[in-house]
């Protein structure tokens, strides 16, 4: 396996199940890179190489992941200047303008947030996530603003994976949503999956088919035609947000993809070109993966977002 070795051990969790999600969901890794790293011969469960994603495997059983050590990024490092919040050897907490890409992937191979923290962090970041990803732990949309942790080291990255894993990660979002939803205050469970109609969005489905998903919301301040609430996640769906708001008839003012902006406030939307969904990643608290140290950040609301709030006041 060559000269460098880090190797992910542990127990496949009680509910056993198909081998590449349990694998995922115990380890912290994709299910790609899992099944990236099985077709390398790279995992075992009990000492016994498997190859096979679809294998049904029982809970409690034992299993290494053998990570190689990353190949050179192909992104290319970029000084584009970041808001860092927090820094230390092991980890990086970044407040996320809108219009930031976080990784490469087609149509944006540079000018993302992978290439500033090439250059900011001297190329010195976690190996897991793959070549397109170091030090990605978690992503949030190009158009939403907000608070991001990045790993440094494979430590920080497997601890942090974890928390995602077990959903003990702290994150709240602030959103501006149309009207005013009833009750409050109140949670949205449904499941989130590819929408077979438009593989460019996301979607509700029946329970089993795609990934659980909750988020307990609350209003914070009633506007004009629109309200400021707080979302809390449970889990950390992509767009999960945006999708469970929509779907309780409250979608995020601006967004392209799930909203359908009240008539009545498209003209302030136009006149602040405002052209994203109104969401920020406020609040991000978590166990520091190697001191133990409980941390939390708070980021405050953009400029354009508090600009679009206080017209909505008036």
């Amino acid at each position: 396996m060559g000269a460098y070795e880090n190797i992910i051990e542990g127990f496949i969790g009680s509910a056993g199940g198909r081998l590449d999600k349990a694998l995922a969901e115990a380890s912290g890794l994709s299910r790609e890179r899992v099944k990236a790293l099985m077709g390398e011969g790279r995992i075992t469960l009990s000492g016994k190489p498997v190859s096979q994603a679809s294998l049904k495997v029982a809970g409690g059983t034992a299993f290494a992941i053998d990570v190689p050590e990353a190949a050179p990024a192909e992104a290319a490092a970029q000084d584009i200047p970041l808001n860092i919040v927090f820094e230390d050897e092991y980890l990086v907490i970044v407040d996320k303008p809108a219009g930031l890409v976080v990784h490469p992937a087609a149509g944006n191979l540079d000018g993302t947030l992978v290439n500033a923290l090439l250059h900011h962090c001297r190329g010195q970041l976690s190996g897991i996530g793959g070549v397109a990803r170091p030090g990605i732990v978690h992503r949030i949309d190009k158009d939403t603003s907000g608070l991001l942790v990045v790993a440094k080291t494979d430590k920080a990255h497997e601890g942090l994976a974890a928390q995602f894993a077990d959903h003990s990660i702290a994150r709240a979002y602030r959103a501006v949503v149309s009207g005013r939803p009833i009750p409050i205050a109140g949670t949205v469970r449904g499941a989130i999956a590819r929408s077979s109609v438009n593989r460019k969005k996301m979607a509700l489905v029946e329970d089993g088919r795609g990934k659980h998903a909750v988020t307990h919301y609350k209003t914070l301040e009633t506007l004009k035609n629109a309200s400021l609430v707080e979302c809390r996640l449970e889990t950390g769906r992509t767009h999960q947000v945006r999708v469970h708001m929509s779907s309780i008839g409250h979608s995020l003012l601006g967004d392209p993809v799930y909203g359908r902006t009240p008539t009545a406030i498209r003209p302030i939307l136009q006149r602040l070109g405002f052209v994203r969904q109104a969401l920020h990643a406020a609040e991000l608290g978590f166990v520091h993966p190697v001191t133990g140290e409980r941390v939390h950040f708070i980021s405050p609301l953009p400029d354009d977002m508090q600009t679009l709030i206080d017209e909505l006041r008036n």
